[in-house]
């Protein structure tokens, strides 16, 4: 059983028992739930950027990355550089994260938040929606065509954006008719935590126009999103580069700044 498949399988004894404590009634009553939800993707086809910031303690293939910060600070640092959305990981055994570092992050800023998550029912886009995501990660490696199509239906009906994750042709050719906003191309292999960017420039012209291409890992550099741009990327999703420095939001201002930069030289 690889890394994939063990994250996936305690995901559902997880929602089971969060599902046998927190009646869904509970989840509906959330000040959160009413709130109006700020589109990510609107964000992304304006921004001269496209970052999408992350806020990540550690991960199965880096272990700690930095759990010295709290998610306030993370979350303002990021708004203040001007990043496009902010993703939030919230998987506690493999990530560290929390259902608590969505609300506070939530609390903290108005810009779009991602709930980073390894969604298998819809009960967690209720939770999404209740703790103030904006937007919602499906992962088509772990998801079949008919739940991907469900659970895409059933978070807009929440009038949540959908950014849903491929990382290779065939992922991608089942997700092309779920009703989603973003497609991120991932490339970290979830099984082998490799990262190639390649990957991201080999799937983009598979990708039909109506969906806005996400890359997503391994964005270390300006360079690189330069390159992505030209393959008709509008979104990066950047977590590790900024994360393990001691001020991220200072990281991700620098970037941005080196991005802009670059973009006013080119043109």
């Amino acid at each position: 059983m690889n890394i994939l498949d063990k994250i996936i399988a305690d995901k559902y004894r997880e929602v089971e028992l969060k599902k046998s404590l927190i009646p869904v009634s509970q989840l509906e009553s959330s000040k959160l739930f009413e709130r109006d939800t700020v589109s990510l993707a609107a964000n992304l086809k304006s921004s001269s950027s496209g970052i999408i910031a992350e806020h990540k303690r550690r991960s199965p293939s880096k272990a700690v990355i930095n759990q010295n910060l709290n998610v306030q600070d993370v979350a303002v640092g990021y708004e203040n550089a001007g990043v496009s959305g902010i993703s939030v990981l919230t998987d506690c055994k493999y990530f560290g994260g929390s259902l608590d570092d969505l609300v506070y992050a939530r609390a903290s800023v108005k810009t779009p938040i991602l709930r980073k998550e390894f969604i298998i029912d819809e009960y967690q886009i209720l939770e999404a929606k209740a703790y103030g995501a904006d937007v919602i990660l499906l992962i088509a490696a772990v998801l079949d065509k008919n739940q991907l199509n469900r659970l895409a239906d059933f978070a807009k009906k929440l009038k949540l954006d959908v950014l849903l994750e491929v990382h290779d042709l065939q992922e991608l050719e089942k997700s092309l008719d779920a009703k989603v906003d973003m497609i991120g191309v991932n490339n970290r292999n979830l099984k082998t935590f490799e990262v190639d960017i390649a990957n991201s420039k080999n799937l983009a012209s598979k990708i039909p126009d109506h969906f806005i291409k996400v890359s997503e890992s391994g964005i270390s550099n300006t360079i690189a999103i330069s390159e992505l741009k030209e393959y008709g990327y509008k979104g990066f999703l950047v977590g590790e580069n900024f994360m393990k420095t001691t001020d991220p939001g200072k990281a991700a201002t620098d970037f941005i700044f080196e991005l802009e930069t670059q973009f006013k030289k080119s043109v």
